[in-house]
């Protein structure tokens, strides 16, 4: 294979059109520059020649620990295709103009919802939220602007590996490792 990303954005490709549950949910596991690991759940909203791409609000737990140790892996699971998509490399910021251009296209309420919320922060209760919610739903109506502390992120990959089910355990693995421009695919035992 030549080209593991181009791979890659077709397998996530043929799980949407699957009707796979939830085909762009992956587990970003990151570390705080103590190297104490911890793993969310994200939506991959894009994998491109450049990676994949993510957003989330910059002032999360795992948006600190990407500033202060700015390495991740993403895995995607697919367990009604038996197929497995894990990836792995330096993160950095997307572009303002290309979180703006996402956020955009994002429903009204979870445009709302990203301006609302300081995720991860202690709340007295639902009712702050929502009641936040209402105010931002008055104030801009439909003209919601993206938050300063909400954008987008790209993995470059430096590694990514494709695992394929198969009976009796003997499971297809290949793994692809980047070389300078290209990169170097090796075969893994299941």
């Amino acid at each position: 294979m030549s080209d593991p990303l181009a791979q890659a954005a077709e397998w996530l490709a043929y799980a949407a059109a699957a009707d796979a549950s939830e085909p762009d949910a992956a587990a970003l596991a990151t570390a705080s520059a103590e190297g104490r690991p911890s793993v969310r759940f994200v939506l991959v909203k894009g994998i491109d020649a450049r990676g994949v791409r993510f957003f989330t609000n910059y002032g999360s737990r795992k948006a600190r620990e990407l500033d202060a140790n700015p390495h991740a892996a993403l895995a995607l699971w697919w367990p009604a295709l038996q197929r497995q998509l894990r990836l792995e490399g330096p993160v950095e910021r997307l572009l303002p103009a290309e979180s703006d251009a996402y956020f955009a296209s994002r429903s009204r309420g979870s445009r709302l919802g990203a301006l609302a919320s300081r995720q991860g922060s202690v709340i007295d209760g639902r009712e702050e939220l929502e009641a936040r919610v209402a105010e931002l739903s008055e104030r801009f109506g439909d003209d919601i602007p993206r938050p300063e502390w909400w954008g987008g992120y790209l993995l470059r990959p430096q590694a990514i590996e494709f695992w394929e089910g198969r009976p009796n355990r003997l499971h297809d693995r290949t793994h692809h490792v980047r070389e300078g421009d290209g990169w170097r695919t090796e075969r893994l035992s299941p």
